[in-house]
């Protein structure tokens, strides 16, 4: 363990606990702090993380912990898994105890909902001069808990620092590439949220195969557009932290995105559906930071339109769908169709 950077998984989730278990498989010296002392008290006794990831045995050698300073004291890298609202807050909290040369990476997807900016905005604002990375794609957390095969990819304006970051996490059941795209990438993880809702209502609504396999196409549409107006590149959304992880989150049913929307679809409303999911739906924030991203570059995005309009509850699904439907019949692939 000597030979590798330590790490501080900042957030005892399900996906930080996940991620702190990828860690220690791979020989990474190790630190997971949570928030809530009791919480951390009670994995450190059980060795299971009863609230978020209950089937993962902890090795007896993870060190847990609900003390902030001591966690990013030990570590020469930091990598933040916190809910996209916590993320700001971590960070304002982190920057006076962080030492120079730390690394910082996260594998938090999501805009800061008090400003709508992307997180790699928050931390080049708040931790200058540091390298940091994002880690994102296709990936849910029990999965990787039960060490399933998974591909992630890792995205840093600093290529030495991404492939640190990688090498870290890679493994032959882990697979963990490489790039350089972070608007890209931040992007692809947030906006894959509000179409899964969108494919939830769909499949809650019984339209059947062939709708799902439309809205996650068209979708991919709308993501691609909104992200070559803001300098995203294509084969970034093309990719796994696009591609990748918009049919995950669109098809898989340990997705809180998708499942809030087949409830949705259902005839569910939307806060008893938020509460029987019982844990953060990124989607119900998400998606108005990315209409005010379309309205800034004078993009119409139809269904996450749609999504938004149902999200607060100003139309039905079934209104959503009508509306959806009647929208004029046009090519598929327009003249410049990445720019309006």
């Amino acid at each position: 363990m000597s030979t590798r950077p330590s790490v501080s998984v900042l957030g005892a989730g399900s996906w930080g606990t996940a991620l702190a278990a990828v860690l220690y498989r791979n020989g990474v010296a190790t630190m997971l702090w949570g928030r809530d002392p009791a919480a951390v008290e009670a994995m450190r006794a059980t060795r299971r993380n009863a609230r978020y990831l209950p089937e993962l045995e902890l090795p007896e050698t993870l060190v847990c912990t609900s003390d902030l300073a001591e966690a990013v004291r030990h570590a020469q890298v930091l990598l933040i898994v916190t809910p996209s609202h916590a993320f700001s807050e971590l960070i304002e909290r982190i920057a006076p105890l962080v030492a120079a040369g730390t690394g910082i990476a996260w594998a938090t997807k999501g805009f800061d909902p008090g400003s709508g900016r992307f997180l790699h905005e928050i931390v080049a604002e708040r931790l200058p001069g540091l390298p940091a990375a994002i880690v994102t794609g296709p990936s849910f957390a029990r999965e990787v808990a039960e060490d399933l095969p998974t591909a992630v990819t890792v995205h840093s304006a600093d290529a030495a620092f991404a492939k640190r970051i990688a090498d870290l996490l890679h493994s032959a059941r882990f697979r963990a590439y490489t790039g350089s795209d972070m608007i890209g990438a931040e992007l692809g993880g947030a906006m894959k949220n509000v179409l899964a809702v969108a494919t939830g209502v769909a499949d809650g609504m019984r339209l059947g195969l062939n709708a799902r396999a439309g809205i996650i196409t068209r979708g991919l549409n709308e993501m691609l557009r909104l992200g070559a107006a803001i300098g995203a590149r294509a084969e970034t959304l093309m990719g796994l932290a696009g591609l990748g992880d918009l049919v995950l989150t669109c098809t898989g049913d340990l997705s809180r995105n998708r499942r809030l929307g087949l409830a949705l679809g259902r005839g569910v409303s939307l806060a008893d559906a938020v509460a029987e999911i019982g844990q953060v739906v990124e989607s119900v924030e998400t998606v108005d930071t990315v209409m005010r991203l379309a309205a800034r570059e004078h993009i119409e995005l139809p269904i996450s339109h749609g999504v938004q309009r149902v999200l607060h509850e100003e139309i039905t699904p079934a209104e959503g769908l009508r509306q959806l439907l009647a929208r004029e019949q046009k090519a598929e692939y327009p003249t410049g169709m990445f720019k309006s």
